[in-house]
């Protein structure tokens, strides 16, 4: 746009400050990056120019890789009100630092809404054709590759922090509180450790959780949602009340024997908030690092406790529970095949969970078996094919081949994402020459908006397809951790003439029977094949409930 443009225009200014959270903790002799400063520097830019200054918008200890933040947002909703027509900041890695997204803003959003966009030490305003404003976008990148090292410095001090067992989360779990004089240890917090012990001494004495939260209820206990004030949320149904998960939180929590154990979770990249959790063996675990709550013994307890009571033992019944069972699954549906005994006749059976709870619907077919014909079946399928495997294998070599073809599919990953970011690249290029087009009068404000639209649509779905293998990625190198151990339990377990079901879930990733009485044995990381076999019919002499049939002879 050329200056001449500028003539008998009113600009309504607003100015935007940003300071991050790492920018807080720096110590700067002139504080030229606080809030005050900024703020100072642009208002007298903005008296100095004799524009009208509408509104202030401050975002005080926020990421620039996140756009999300509630000054910058309010200040979308005046753009859109009309409240302002300019935009002036400091610089540009104060308005963001993710390219993509700043780009998208300078180069689509103000243009469309007719905003003036100012960057006072880069000297860059989009309503002026001046050769500092071509360097803007070698400075946006350069702004998003130091978020991206600082991150990587960021996480190798907090490792760090967490190998020497201290505390890195915003907020200690319920009972503990951060140490005045340590931030990075924990200390009992003296209104609600006592609330945590008292829930390991009922659960230890033989409370079940529900009944403890009933305690806790009746007595107005704070919970720890209420406690720490969280807000309220779609995922939070009632902050103020204790619930069973609440409580069973509380006792599988290993942070309450003395050990600190962290980096359960981590973020996909630098720039997406998503989260996936990882697998055990990546946490970061610091044994006896602050004064526990309750006494390795008595967790480990409670621990025994969960597991001798579950959903899928019929506590009324007291029946055994069968090798195969919960990993039987119907292959027209995908629901499990459920076990049942059927105590007058005294035989098992299996069948498909959704056609036993409503058979006339139709909604699947049956699949009955004897169950005590189809686990011998299995089993000798499994000991055919594993048996010899098992004998020859050798667990440093199938370990180091499994690393090789991780490493193949990781790098076919980093292939697949570096071809996105080129894609990602040339859509940002041809933005930028339609942008060049629009300003130099080359197309119209209407076709620019057309051709721009259908571009931002294919960005953003090349950024989903980027997380998306970014997640990939990390979960083929949680699987490197977690074979070693599968592997030496494949020999450890390995008794076929006594099978257990330890055994059994240790192999076994599912059974799968479809309705024609076909079955499909697939094994954990593929690392022994897939068996398929169908059922076959035996003790002729029996009938199906595997009870003798009783001869009458003739007198």
């Amino acid at each position: 746009m050329n200056n001449t443009y500028l003539t008998g225009i009113d600009f309504n200014v607003g100015i935007y400050i940003r300071l991050s959270q790492e920018d807080k903790d720096k110590k700067y002799e002139s504080d030229s990056e606080s809030v005050i400063n900024q703020k100072e520097l642009l208002r007298s830019y903005v008296k100095n120019n004799n524009f009208n200054l509408s509104g202030e918008y401050v975002d005080d200890g926020y990421s620039g890789t996140d756009f999300d933040r509630p000054g910058f947002q309010r200040m979308l909703e005046d753009i859109k009100m009309k409240k302002i027509n300019c935009v002036v900041v400091k610089d540009l890695s104060r308005f963001g630092r993710d390219h993509v997204m700043t780009g998208y803003y300078i180069e689509t959003f103000f243009p469309e809404n007719n905003i003036r966009f100012i960057s006072i030490l880069e000297s860059f305003d989009s309503f002026k054709n001046q050769a500092s404003n071509d360097s803007s976008t070698f400075i946006i990148a350069c702004n998003d590759y130091y978020s991206k090292q600082n991150s990587i410095k960021i996480r190798n001090v907090l490792n760090d922090k967490r190998k020497n067992g201290k505390f890195i989360g915003s907020l200690p779990s319920f009972g503990y509180m951060r140490d005045p004089e340590d931030k990075g240890h924990l200390i009992p917090n003296p209104d609600t450790a006592p609330i945590v012990k008292n829930i390991f001494k009922w659960r230890a004495d033989g409370v079940g959780p529900t009944e403890i939260a009933t305690r806790l209820n009746k007595d107005n206990v704070p919970t720890p949602s209420g406690y720490k004030k969280t807000n309220f949320s779609s995922r939070l149904i009632d902050r103020d009340t204790w619930t069973i998960s609440t409580v069973k939180k509380i006792l599988t929590n290993r942070i309450y024997t003395g050990d600190m154990v962290q980096h359960t979770q981590t973020k996909v990249n630098y720039k997406s908030k998503k989260k996936i959790n990882l697998d055990q063996s990546l946490w970061v675990i610091v044994e006896n690092t602050h004064e526990p709550l309750v006494d390795k013994t008595t967790f480990e307890y409670v621990q025994t406790l969960r597991k001798r009571y579950t959903r899928n033992v019929p506590i009324k019944t007291g029946r055994e529970k069968r090798i195969l069972e919960g990993k039987l699954f119907c292959k027209e549906c995908g629901n499990r095949l459920s076990v049942y005994y059927r105590k007058k006749q005294d035989y098992w059976s299996i069948n498909c969970n959704r056609y036993s709870r409503d058979p006339k619907r139709g909604r699947c077919s049956s699949h009955f078996f004897p169950y005590d014909y189809l686990e011998e079946q299995i089993l000798e399928k499994i000991d055919e094919s594993v048996s010899c495997f098992i004998k020859e294998l050798d667990i440093e070599e199938l370990n180091n081949e499994v690393v090789r073809t991780i490493h193949k599919e990781t790098q076919s990953v980093d292939k697949r994402i570096s071809d996105l970011n080129k894609e990602k690249e040339q859509i940002l290029s041809r933005l930028s020459t339609l942008y060049n087009d629009r300003c130099e009068g080359v197309i119209t404000g209407e076709l620019y908006k057309e051709l721009s639209q259908e571009s931002e649509k294919k960005l953003r779905k090349i950024n989903d397809r980027i997380n998306n293998e970014e997640i990939k990625k990390l979960n083929i190198k949680n699987k490197v951790t977690v074979l070693p151990n599968y592997t030496k339990k494949i020999k450890k377990l390995l008794d076929l003439k006594n099978p257990q079901k330890t055994l059994i879930d240790t192999l076994t990733d599912t059974i799968v029977i479809d309705e024609k009485r076909n079955i499909c044995i697939k094994f954990k990381y593929d690392v022994i094949p897939t068996i398929d076999f169908k059922y076959e019919n035996r003790n002729l002499a029996r009938n199906s409930h595997k009870r003798r049939i009783e001869q009458k002879s003739d007198k």
